[in-house]
């Protein structure tokens, strides 16, 4: 077998070792032949000298040869390949014998990325690779379908846009939507078409070892939409006069990732879609699948999120792991984005800022008002975001609806001052506090004003979590140790019910009465951002879900002020 390819590492210490007694083999070699967007591989490999540090890599596009590699930078982490593979799994996970025998068997679950994949055996780990064997091809039938629709609300309370990642260009297909009350009339809405080449990425790996090519980013918009009506949607491309449409982060199958430390979000995930009857709306605000420049990480992102972005708006917030970059204007000159610079967080998902590269924005939503600020902005007072934020807060807004806002920090005008905040990913709830005494006793019940706020940690969605610190405090009412997310339901615009509920099986771990007239989902210790998901609940009305980060920074700050105010 003739095979044509380089691995080259900066640290040149990469072999090229095939070896004719070793071989590795994918089956089957088409996928997707019913439509599906995820299937199952099999993997069967053997190697003449096993070791426990012999692993697999998953590739794609099949052919990851590299002529050049460019510098790297220290955000760059093993494995160090010119073409960093998707994911990687040990030779040995599931196979207890292999060290023995040399012969394993592995299951993994592909997703559909607009390429094809090959698989590859190396010996030596991870930071000295040696090819040993290259498997044969494996494709879906349909490698440019449409895949993994994310929903989001419009520029108006009775518009939603729907935003989704194909192979093809506008050059190519013309996409559309096909959309219409269920069991009513359907009509067809046009989509525009975003796309990003290497350029467009600021640094390493985004620009070297974790590019992927994105493919197309279509949006389209669904408009005069009735309330209490449910829609149904297709997604299509004029080809040819040939439509089809209709389709299907952590690793489902167990393998390894890049930045591989959200072994959590799989559950908070898997509860969002099981209570996804009861859901509205999703807000996920900032740092939303720690890609940090391995490009292919966010279509397994998206894949992962498709049960409730295609059904409910999914709204989306930049946090320092989607936009921080040295000298491309972001606030933090960290480099904590991995090259990307906003530029997929600003074209994966719609939003509706008036400038995405600006990524504040508000939105309506039933008894909601939404204030999305970006941390990663400039948002001191006398800044463009600062007046977006003192605008958006003004008590106007608010009075029939709950406003909910989510930013760093803000002046005293707002009841808001707060302190600068930082990377907590546990459960932590305060008693109503103002200047640092606590205002009531109370721990469960709160009722009339309360003269202070609840400060809530949210940052337990799925990320590595984090200690306590040892210091006891009186104003801590609340901790947990665990990955979990916070639940709001408004029955009216006087009453709320907060519950903190566990990610494994969606208990209620912690829970206030209503009304809370101030709530605030924040972080406790110096410099910090965005990161939590709030979610509209039926029950009876209209509610709020809020969780929190999976990996990083979370701040949230939620006010909320009834129409008694």
């Amino acid at each position: 077998m003739e095979i044509s390819l380089f691995l080259g590492l900066p640290i040149q210490k990469a072999v090229f070792a095939l070896n004719d007694l070793a071989y590795i083999k994918a089956s089957p070699p088409v996928l997707g032949l019913k439509d599906q967007d995820t299937e199952w591989v099999t993997i069967e490999y053997s190697i003449p000298k096993p070791s426990i540090d012999d692993w697999i890599g998953v590739f794609s596009p099949a052919n990851f040869s590299a002529s050049t590699c460019l510098p790297e930078s220290p955000r760059a982490f093993p494995p160090l390949l010119c073409t960093a593979p998707i994911k990687y799994q040990y030779a040995n996970y599931t196979n207890p014998t292999f060290k023995d025998t040399g012969k394993g068997l592995l299951k993994l679950q592909l997703i559909n990325q607009r390429s094809d994949f090959s698989f590859a055996l190396f010996s030596g780990g991870l930071l000295n690779p040696k090819l040993v064997a290259v498997s044969n091809l494996v494709a879906f039938s349909n490698p440019n379908a449409p895949v993994y629709p994310r929903l989001a609300q419009g520029k108006t309370w009775n518009e939603m846009t729907v935003t989704w990642t194909s192979g093809y260009g506008i050059n190519e297909a013309e996409p559309f939507v096909e959309w219409g009350p269920q069991g009513g009339e359907q009509k067809h809405s046009p989509a525009g078409t975003l796309t990003f080449d290497r350029s467009s990425m600021c640094g390493a790996p985004a620009r070297t070892v974790g590019w992927r090519d994105p493919g197309f980013i279509h949006t389209s918009f669904l408009k005069e939409l009735w309330p209490n009506s449910v829609y149904t949607y297709k997604l299509g491309h004029r080809l040819f006069n040939v439509i089809f449409g209709d389709m299907g982060k952590d690793e489902a199958d167990g393998s390894n990732e890049y930045n591989n430390f959200q072994r959590g979000s799989l559950n908070t995930t898997k509860q969002l879609i099981r209570n996804l009857k009861n859901i509205d709306i999703v807000f996920h605000i900032g740092d939303i699948c720690y890609a940090n420049g391995y490009l292919s990480q966010w279509d397994q992102f998206t894949s992962q999120i498709e049960p409730i972005a295609s059904t409910v708006p999914y709204m989306i917030a930049s946090g320092n792991h989607e936009r921080d970059w040295p000298g491309t204007g972001s606030f933090y000159e960290s480099m904590d984005s991995g090259g990307e610079c906003g530029v997929l967080a600003e074209t994966m998902f719609y939003v509706p800022a008036d400038n995405r590269a600006k990524f504040w924005y508000s939105t309506d939503y039933g008894m909601f008002r939404f204030c999305i600020a970006h941390t990663e902005h400039d948002w001191r007072e006398g800044t463009e975001q600062y007046n977006f934020i003192e605008h958006c807060l003004a008590s106007d807004h608010f009075q029939n609806q709950w406003g909910g806002i989510a930013f760093k920090n803000y002046g005293r005008s707002t009841k808001l001052t707060l302190p600068s905040m930082a990377t907590v990913h546990n459960y932590e709830r305060t008693c109503p506090v103002y200047q640092n005494i606590c205002t009531n006793e109370e721990k469960h019940y709160y009722k009339g004003p309360l003269n202070g706020t609840i400060h809530v940690v949210a940052g337990g969605g799925g990320a590595s979590l984090s200690e306590f610190t040892p210091i006891q405090t009186k104003w801590s009412y609340f901790r947990d140790f665990d990955y979990g997310f916070v639940k709001l339901t408004a029955f009216d615009h006087s009453n709320l019910l907060f519950e903190y509920k566990k990610s494994r099986d969606g208990e209620a771990e912690d829970d206030l009465g209503s009304p809370i007239h101030n709530l605030v989902a924040r972080n406790v210790l110096p410099q910090a951002e965005c990161l939590f998901k709030l979610t509209t609940h039926k029950l009876p009305s209209n509610g709020l879900l809020l969780f929190g980060n999976q990996d990083w920074f979370i701040v949230a700050f939620i006010n909320f002020q009834s129409a008694e105010h």
